[in-house]
């Protein structure tokens, strides 16, 4: 994974810059979302792999079923990974460059399990104490997971907090078992 990333950071790199001076940080994440979704999805992996398809079809037809997600920069850009053999990195090109576009706008994504629902309300509040602990604006992702047994569990970028009940039992196992 961290070679991936590596590879794919130039590129990711490069679009972030173009969507930096352009005021384009929407568009290019749109568009680098409908291409890596049409490149993981297993009929166009298959498509890709297969013999009886020169590179050319292939990516026409990603470029056709992308269709209107794509401008011109958008398009020139999976020819550019054709060219370089590098267009199955276009999932990891998104991933870094999401990381680019948040840093620059300060802004953390955090996912929150919970094992009931959460009002809004309580997810205001619990936005509001992440984004001061972290000094970013906090985008926060709610689900719930009956298995957590009560409390959750927040992820925000290398950072996790562990409040579910399943979490503090497995704690206190783990202590009783040294």
């Amino acid at each position: 994974m961290a070679e991936l990333t590596t590879i794919a950071r130039p590129y990711a790199q490069a679009v972030f810059k173009h969507a930096q001076e352009n005021d384009s940080f929407d568009q290019w994440s749109d568009m680098l979302e409908s291409a890596s979704s049409v490149v993981q999805d297993s009929a166009m992996c298959e498509a890709m792999a297969s013999a009886r398809l020169s590179r050319e079809q292939i990516i026409s037809m990603l470029i056709d079923v992308c269709a209107d997600a794509l401008n011109d920069q958008g398009r020139n850009l999976i020819r550019l990974l054709d060219e370089n053999d590098k267009l199955t990195l276009l999932p990891e090109i998104a991933t870094v460059y999401e990381q680019y576009r948040a840093e620059a706008e300060q802004t953390v994504e955090a996912k929150m399990v919970s094992a009931y629902p959460v009002s809004e309300s309580q997810q205001e509040m619990i936005a509001a104490a992440l984004a001061k602990r972290l000094g970013s604006k906090v985008s926060l992702d709610v689900s719930v997971d009956q298995t957590l047994l009560g409390g959750a569990v927040i992820r925000a970028g290398d950072m996790i907090i562990d409040g579910s009940v399943q979490g503090k039992l497995n704690k206190l196992a783990s202590t009783m078992n040294q």
